[in-house]
């Protein structure tokens, strides 16, 4: 009898360990393979399956060949995927805390963005979790640049341009140039381009890279806009039904991808500038005209984000300038 009670124990475990095997998860993100984003991840999910054998399987689609990057939210929060990155900024209508690195010049540099992740990231976090989601990392992205296909030399020769605006904070920046705004993914920007959907955009020189920037503008300039950040999600309940040991190794795992990616991130400026610039691009400085213009309209937004946001955006901001001193 004993031997029968054990041997159906040593099954039980058998089949338990199998079960726990086949924990499958399903990831999506909007950017391309070649991406840093995108190559963070992949490493990132590499430590967790090394880190935790057999416990869990991630299967990862790039590029928003499964969502867009509008949908990867609320993909996260309903469980259709247990994993997606998005651009925070993105869901600026949804509440204004999360768009707060994408008030112009208000972070320009690493430092800077550092400050401003400590000042926020609390109420960023609090927001998600209401939502039955878990931050795991943020990663920004290099400085912004502006793409034309004619020389910008001021606010005033973007007037009339169709902009790229991947984010409500560009859609009021763009209005407040006398550009009309355009929502464009980064996946169809070139298409997007192609098609005369839009014939200016502000985005990094890593996005510009990745959309062959080159054969479709001539001009990019980097004006040091902001450093905006990228957040990878996971679902909450599904997250908290893995054992110990794997919700640990992510949460391992996602520290040393936030280090990577930041460095990635201050590494590929550089390196995709100067691959804009080998494919004929001229990335010329920015005039103090274009500058100034610019930052008019970047201290106009910081009110309206202010106001929006409240006591509490108000709070961030000057927890934000007291770290940043």
């Amino acid at each position: 009898m004993h031997r029968i009670i054990a041997a159906a124990l040593a099954a039980l475990l058998v089949l338990a360990g199998q079960a726990q095997a086949q924990t499958r998860w399903v990831m999506a993100t909007p950017y391309p393979e070649g991406n840093f984003h995108t190559q963070t991840i992949r490493l990132f999910l590499a430590e967790v399956e090394k880190a935790a054998p057999g416990r869990l399987a991630v299967q990862l689609h790039p590029n928003a060949s499964l969502l867009p990057l509008l949908q990867i939210k609320r993909a996260v929060q309903t469980g259709q995927v247990q994993l997606g990155e998005i651009l925070l900024g993105a869901y600026g209508n949804e509440d204004p805390v999360f768009e707060v690195d994408f008030i112009p010049f208000l972070a320009t540099t690493y430092p800077q963005a550092r400050a401003l992740l400590q000042a926020s990231e609390p109420a960023i976090r609090a927001r998600l979790e209401r939502q039955g989601v878990t931050a795991l990392y943020f990663v920004p992205w290099p400085s912004q640049a502006i793409y034309g296909r004619s020389e910008i030399r001021s606010v005033e020769d973007l007037k009339g341009s169709r902009f790229r605006a991947q984010t409500p904070i560009i859609a009021r920046m763009a209005e407040l140039m006398g550009a009309t705004p355009v929502l464009v993914q980064a996946a169809d920007v070139p298409q997007a381009f192609a098609t005369g959907i839009v014939n200016a955009m502000l985005t990094s020189a890593q996005t510009g890279a990745d959309s062959a920037a080159w054969d479709f503008s001539r001009f990019v300039y980097d004006i040091g806009f902001t450093l905006t950040k990228n957040a990878v999600l996971v679902n909450t309940r599904a997250f908290l039904a893995l054992d110990d040991a794997t919700r640990n190794a992510i949460r391992d795992a996602a520290a040393k991808a936030a280090e990577r990616g930041w460095a990635e991130s201050a590494a590929s400026a550089q390196v995709q500038m100067d691959k804009l610039r080998s494919h004929g691009m001229q990335a010329n400085e920015p005039t103090p005209e274009l500058l100034a213009g610019l930052r008019a309209i970047g201290a106009r937004q910081e009110e309206e984000w202010a106001q929006k946001a409240g006591p509490e955006g108000r709070a961030m901001l000057d927890r934000y300038r007291a770290l940043a001193r």
